[in-house]
């Protein structure tokens, strides 16, 4: 937005509703109705200024073929995007709006740095963390957190002779959800002690930010300048997420196949029963059956427990893991494609600096570690320790056994 408004023409803010995007989403979805708000919210302020928000709901193309001989363009500016479908969706915009010599712009702004700005020194992309996060930090400098003030220039806004609807959800084909998106909680104290609460789920020690970077709702720049004063763990956490975006960019299979090919040759049991009873959070494993009841009730899960739950489901459980990363991209308020793949990679031992194979979490362990006073465990799983509660579907030595006696004979016959 702001280098549209510093671009000298009049300015129409515009968003579209994605119908490809939309049309794979259920009906409820939590993250549309936030969307929505949001939208809402930035409509009000907007007609205060005498202009208006349009809003549009179609596939994105058509919208644009509609929009260029609606209007006359001098040009148009974005953010950029670094998804597999969301680059090839801007790269058919630009080739049609340059057919009518409309040039488009795709600016950074969800990240602090992308594509290649972060290359080992012969040029290549890291794959592992480490290292990566090392380069993030001695390259960056203040000048890559600064402020974009769009409020300065909101006079540049275009004047409306009728003011364009604004289509309701159902008019969107969808229906308000009950799962609301909490505030996020950037303060400091809370920062401060990130690295002594970050894995505990019953403490309120995390930022709720990931679903605000995640919709935009929060700069990031914002994010790291603050977190890079408070904390540096919270920061690197930050940075996990910028290493797992140019993973995506630089290897786009990775979104249908492993980032370690001979991972792909692993012969899962994908038992349907039990991956049923995991969803529901009824495994008999309680950290494994509070997460997942806290994921359906609230669109988020603690990242402890987000570990917890997909080593289950792909040791234990021997479920490939894309079968999780489906469940969780369905739920979850904060989904990013990147870093719903690159963690449940991490957890299946398949993708890039990943866990190795033979780690199987033990969540019983996990949980007399990270919740011995069990107050994750009742919130969510109130009938634990009665008779209603159910038995383990496995037993966890010999699943762990199986697990890894299937992922080595995989490993051991791969011959690529």
């Amino acid at each position: 937005m702001f280098q549209a408004l510093n671009s000298g023409e009049s300015v129409i803010p515009l968003f579209i509703f994605d119908e490809d995007i939309l049309q794979e989403l259920p009906k409820n979805d939590a993250r549309v109705s936030f969307i929505h708000d949001q939208l809402h919210a930035i409509q009000e302020r907007i007609q205060k200024l005498g202009s208006s928000l349009l809003v549009i709901h179609g596939h994105p193309v058509e919208v644009w073929k509609k929009l260029s001989a609606e209007y006359e363009i001098s040009s148009v500016h974005c953010n950029a995007d670094y998804e597999p479908y969301a680059m090839k969706r801007d790269e058919e915009i630009k080739a049609l709006l340059a057919k009518k010599n409309i040039p488009f712009f795709a600016y950074k702004d969800q990240v602090i740095f992308e594509k290649n700005d972060v290359l080992k020194a012969d040029g290549t992309p890291y794959t592992v963390y480490t290292p990566y996060s090392k380069k993030w930090l001695a390259q960056c400098s203040p000048s890559d957190f600064k402020a974009f003030p769009s409020e300065e220039h909101l006079d540049k806004f275009h004047t409306f002779e009728k003011t364009p609807d604004f289509p309701s959800l159902k008019v969107l084909g969808f229906e308000r959800s009950s799962i609301i998106v909490p505030d996020f909680r950037l303060e400091k104290s809370r920062i401060q002690r990130y690295a002594e609460t970050r894995n505990l789920p019953a403490a309120d020690g995390t930022s709720l930010l990931s679903t605000h970077l995640r919709f935009g709702t929060i700069s990031v720049r914002s994010a790291f300048r603050r977190s890079m004063e408070w904390n540096e763990t919270f920061a690197k956490e930050l940075i996990w997420r910028e290493f797992l975006m140019q993973i995506l960019f630089h290897f786009p299979q990775v979104v249908h196949q492993s980032f370690r090919v001979k991972y792909d040759h692993i012969i899962w049991r994908n038992n349907e029963k039990e991956f049923a009873l995991w969803c529901e959070g009824k495994t008999g494993f309680p950290m494994v059956d509070a997460g997942m009841r806290e994921l359906n009730a609230t669109g988020l899960m603690h990242n402890r427990v987000r570990m917890v739950v997909a080593s289950f489901l792909c040791k234990h459980l021997l479920i490939d893991w894309r079968w999780g990363e489906a469940y969780f991209a369905n739920k979850l308020l904060d989904f990013e494609l990147s870093s719903n793949n690159g963690n449940w990679q991490w957890a299946a031992g398949s993708g890039c600096d990943a866990a190795p194979y033979f780690r199987v979490f033990n969540p019983s362990l996990q949980m007399e570690r990270f919740d011995k006073n069990l107050r994750y465990i009742k919130k969510w799983v109130p009938e634990y320790e009665t008779s209603s509660y159910p038995e383990p579907i496995v037993e966890h030595a010999l699943a762990r056994d199986r697990a890894i006696a299937t992922y080595k004979k995989a490993l051991d016959n791969f011959k690529g």
